[in-house]
């Protein structure tokens, strides 16, 4: 998936969110070395701002919708509007942000048919890409399959944040391999299309720690399944896998 303090553990569900920006624990940057190159000033204030805001938003803080203005946003966070602006972009490319013009922004919503429907053809297409990637792998490619599949075993259930953003980024990475190990451009160039990193951000979020620990299993098991050159089983997992992250993604809705 998809910080600020470092949790016990992963939340299973988005707490009770507000509509704004206004009432959210966002920190001021800490001030500056007064003898470092605006540059590198100006880059610590925007990953700040970017830190900030994704974690808000993935955790639920800020809820799908809200609106954000860079005035607002700069003087709750303790910067300017040019790191928030900075910040903004980055969210948007990642699809958890979408830009209205000028200086506002809303939190990217996902309606539930929608999302109903992008588990859905994510089933079909991706379940099509495990089949595929298990009768054209080649042996590099079952070794880096093996590497992110251990990587999330071993951040299993995620204890920091740190944890947790490896394990959201190895997800990303495996899912990408497995397209890779595919060998198929046309079906990666449907998916780049359909799949919103927002909404799979948001998701993985949402998982329980059973949640999470049957996902670093369904990794595992795919892996597997591509290294043994089995397509029907490895179509299979990957069904699993997608109909377990569409049921958590559910009940986080509802808990929401």
């Amino acid at each position: 998936m998809d910080g600020s303090a470092p949790p016990s553990g992963p939340p299973s569900g988005p707490p009770s969110a507000p509509t704004s920006a206004a009432g959210l624990g966002l920190g001021p940057a800490a001030s500056a070395d007064p003898t470092a190159e605006a540059g590198e000033r100006r880059e610590s204030a925007a990953d700040h701002a970017y830190r900030s805001l994704r974690e808000a938003i993935l955790s639920g803080a800020l809820a799908e919708g809200a609106r954000l203005t860079e005035t607002a946003l700069g003087e709750r966070l303790g910067v300017s509007r040019t790191p928030v602006r900075e910040a903004l972009n980055r969210l948007s490319l990642e699809g958890l942000v979408t830009r209205e013009g000028g200086r506002a922004a809303r939190v990217a919503s996902f309606p539930e048919d929608e999302v109903e429907q992008i588990f859905q053809i994510r089933m079909l297409l991706e379940s099509y890409a495990a089949r595929r990637a298990a009768t054209h792998r080649t042996g590099e490619d079952v070794v880096e399959l093996r590497a992110l599949a251990d990587a999330m075993t071993e951040r299993t259930p995620p204890r920091t944040d740190e944890d947790f953003e490896a394990l959201s980024d190895a997800n990303q990475r495996f899912h990408t391999a497995v397209m890779r190990a595919a060998k198929a451009q046309r079906l990666e160039s449907l998916l780049s299309v359909t799949v919103r990193m927002g909404l799979v951000l948001r998701t993985y979020r949402m998982y329980s720690e059973r949640d999470l620990i049957r996902s670093a299993q369904h990794h595992q098991e795919l892996a597997d399944a591509i290294a043994a050159r089995a397509p029907e089983w490895a179509a299979s997992v990957m069904t699993s896998h997608l109909l377990a992250a569409a049921a958590a993604e559910s009940r986080g809705r509802v808990a929401g």
